[in-house]
């Protein structure tokens, strides 16, 4: 038996088992593709199969950028580029409705099926889904092509790759679904087709709704039973109803049924992440011919102004990060296990919040988050620029976000844009346009859209629930200390808002150490320490810490990442803003400081250990630790007068005096019978200065991260 008939053989037998088990067949989509640029850019993707030479064979995920958009300024491809596959179609599967479901592709797609053009797409980072059946040749091999460009265009947001790039290619997952001609809907926005909503959460009580889109793919009605079941974490049914009844074949039809829990276990964030799971079973004859798992965590989010957020009545500290979603290496073309490492990370830090921007990220990322208890913030890539083209896009993008995503209990609210102004008339209205989509898709859950200006009265903002703000004091503008009397400021004159610090914080090239730091720093400059950014986090976290004003502050950033725009800080294509470098290896000292603050796990770390050229004599030593008070040995001698800095878990000691050559700097904490150390080493060899400019812009920040 040849490799190829041995291949269509099982994939038969794998069908057959998968109708026989489920009903619904999804199947990876991943292997087989070839690939191939397209720089005339021109050429039709019908006419692709005329082209004999370049394809390249690949694998799903995939994305043409992974080098050129990170280490080189303003020198990348984008445009068009083709991928193909071949798939055979089982002659026994006639009859059956077959789709596809591409979970991102960047930025611009089209798909043909044996030269036919399918779908059309545009949106890096939503999923969307086709059905391909009617042009497969059952009994055969058929083509699969599909276009991927990711240009900047006006009419697609992001309009540029300013902020972040778009990487171009076919960068997350593609699944291929079977279904009888019965099916609980696959093209509605690419969603799961169920909708699951709940009222007046308690201890006590939770009502639960299940709307349930189906298709009739047929020309005739059918007698059906629809049937929901709820069952809770440990796998025992709570709750089941059923509903008979003719599905008509003229468009797509809701059915809903409603759930009353008594005494439920709540979704309790990271202290208790409890999820049921809701199981959506189409039925005829007896037999099931689909069904569509979702999670459901019950939950109530309520935000108070001035107070802070609530989870289940309870009050909840939003210890908050942002991600970008890709790595050094490999762009956006991520598998799962990079998503489990940067979710890792930020559980690691005590986060208890997470902003994934500036787009819609990974619906796997999203229900880990689910099952960890963080509280997320979803948001679609209007940001930036306006060219006055993108609205239709905008709120397309917004709505897909919406119905694919709405069963996570773990998102709490929908990113409306960021940073986008002028013209203020056509953004403001545009945003008001989006806000009350959110609200027709889901009224349950709160928007936000944020503002790089730091004054309220700003002509875009007020057209989300919450109005977030960037800012970057002593870098972008003004000092670090500014941003006390900037929140005093908001409290006194707009205490009735709903306000969160939505990003703030400080690039740091790991290569790049001083002592010699003042209050704010010359970003345009080519010398980015990390002393500076481990200066920015100490205070600016003293501040928002005793401001519940502050709803939500979300750090910019966890991890260094790609801005292929931008050549700044002594290295290319790099916002170095994270907490963790772009390759994961190294956290820099500001993650040691919120991991001391934030997390529950022993925390004993020094300081500026990377700085090891000592330029001063007398220094200073900085401790983070969350396990009491250290103490400090200087070569073996125990030092003195240490005292404590802008937290409970920052200890100082002034004044200490280097050895010539080399200085052993050591920290010890003995708790509960265990004892803690931290040793780093320095060199000094004489006074020297690597001064920063602390050249202060006076204007505020408005647009750049």
């Amino acid at each position: 038996m040849n490799k190829r008939v041995l291949s269509l053989t099982l994939l038969l037998v794998c069908f057959c088992l998968a109708i026989q088990a489920e009903g619904r067949i999804v199947e990876s989509f991943n292997s087989g593709w070839v690939f191939k640029k397209a720089p005339a850019g021109k050429e039709l993707a019908v006419n692709a199969p005329k082209w004999e030479s370049g394809w390249t064979e690949v694998e799903i995920p995939h994305t043409w950028n992974a080098k050129d958009m990170q280490v080189q300024f303003d020198n990348f491809y984008e445009g068009p580029a083709y991928y193909k596959k071949q798939y055979f179609f089982p002659a026994e599967m006639k009859g059956k409705r077959v789709f596809l479901r591409f979970e991102g592709v960047g930025a611009v797609a089209e798909v043909y099926v044996n030269g036919s053009l399918v779908t059309t797409h545009k949106g890096a980072y939503s999923a969307f889904s086709c059905e391909i059946g009617t042009v497969l040749k059952p009994g055969a091999d058929n083509e699969i092509i599909v276009k991927a460009d990711n240009a900047s265009r006006p009419d697609v947001i992001p309009i540029n790759h300013v902020l972040f790039g778009v990487y171009g290619g076919m960068y997350r997952p593609v699944w291929l679904i079977v279904t009888d001609p019965y099916n609980i809907c696959v093209t509605d926005c690419a969603s799961s087709g169920v909708y699951i909503t709940q009222k007046n959460v308690s201890k006590k009580q939770a009502d639960v709704k299940v709307r349930v889109k189906l298709d009739n793919g047929t020309l005739q009605p059918a007698p059906l039973t629809l049937q929901n079941t709820i069952y809770n974490q440990e796998g025992k049914q709570v709750a089941t109803q059923s509903r008979s009844f003719e599905l008509t074949p003229q468009g797509v039809q809701s059915f809903e049924a409603d759930f009353k829990i008594k005494n439920p276990t709540l979704w309790q964030g990271r202290k208790n992440p409890y999820l049921y799971k809701v199981v959506s079973r189409l039925i005829r004859d007896g037999k099931v011919i689909d069904e569509v798992v979702q999670p459901l965590g019950l939950r109530k989010y309520e935000i108070v102004a001035g107070e802070g957020f609530y989870l289940n009545s309870e009050k909840y500290p939003m210890y908050g990060v942002t991600r970008h979603q890709d790595w050094w290496g490999l762009g956006s073309a991520l598998k799962n296990e990079n998503h489990d490492f940067d979710l890792a990370t930020i559980m690691d830090i005590g986060a208890t919040t997470v902003r994934f921007a500036h787009y819609q990220q990974s619906d796997y990322l999203y229900s880990r988050c689910d099952s960890l208890g963080l509280i997320i913030w979803a948001e679609i890539p209007f940001v930036n620029r306006v060219s006055g083209q993108e609205a239709e896009n905008a709120r397309n993008q917004l709505r897909e976000l919406i119905r694919q995503s709405f069963n996570h209990p773990s998102i709490y609210v929908w990113g409306l844009h960021n940073e986008v102004y002028h013209p203020h008339e056509y953004t403001k209205e545009l945003t008001q346009s989006l806000h009350d989509l959110a609200k027709t898709e889901d009224p349950d859950r709160y928007t936000v859209s944020v503002n790089g200006y730091g004054h309220m009265e700003h002509p875009v903002n007020l057209n989300a629930d919450i109005q977030g703000m960037n800012r970057y004091f002593g870098w972008y503008e003004k000092k670090l200390q500014d941003i006390e009397p900037w929140v005093e400021g908001l409290e006194k004159n707009y205490p009735n808002q709903k306000l969160m610090l939505t990003e703030y914080g400080a690039d740091a090239n790991l290569a790049h150490q001083t002592e010699y730091l003042d209050n704010s720093l010359n970003w345009t400059k080519p010398f980015y320490p990390e002393t500076f950014q481990t200066k920015t986090h100490e205070y600016q976290w003293s501040v928002i810490a005793k401001h519940p004003y502050i709803v939500a502050s979300y750090l910019w950033n966890t991890f260094d990442f790609a801005t292929p725009l931008a050549n700044r800080g002594d290295l290319p294509a790099r916002n170095m803003k994270g907490m963790v470098t772009f390759d994961r290896k190294t956290k820099k000292d500001s993650y040691f400081w919120y991991k001391a603050n934030w997390s529950e796990d022993p925390v004993l770390y020094l300081t500026q250990r990377r700085n090891v050229d000592r330029e001063k004599k007398v220094t200073s030593v900085t401790v983070y630790s969350n396990i009491g008070e250290p103490k400090v040995f200087l070569n073996g001698k125990e030092l003195s007068g240490i005292h404590k800095g802008y937290t409970d878990v920052h200890y100082i000691i002034d004044n200490v005096t280097l050895t010539d050559g080399k200085n052993v700097v050591k920290t010890v904490v003995s708790k509960d019978g265990k004892t803690y150390e931290d040793v780093i080493e320095w060199m000094y060899t004489g006074e020297k200065k690597r001064e920063a400019d602390s050249f202060s812009i006076k204007g505020v920040h408005a647009g750049f991260e």
